[in-house]
């Protein structure tokens, strides 16, 4: 008896870490474009700048995650 083939779940930005980045990117340029264009009362802009800064965060932690990848790739191995 042959099995079905294994149906993959579809990815989400949570299990793609580029994908994720990429979103919060592009969250993180909505909401620049929203205080720069607003004349927000100051609760909002204060609430719109508190989430920028977490999805700026989050940001950087994945260009450090990719810059440790990309020297640990890239590094001469001991062996040779």
């Amino acid at each position: 008896m042959s099995k079905a083939p294994d149906k993959k779940a579809p990815h989400t930005p949570a299990d793609d870490p580029v994908s994720q980045f990429e979103a919060d990117m592009k969250a993180l340029e909505a909401l620049v474009q929203q205080l720069e264009a607003a004349d927000l009362p100051l609760d909002q802009s204060i609430a719109l700048f508190e989430q920028g800064t977490q999805l700026s965060q989050r940001c950087r932690t994945a260009l450090d995650t990719a810059t440790q990848r990309v020297d640990t790739l890239t590094r001469p191995s001991d062996a040779e």
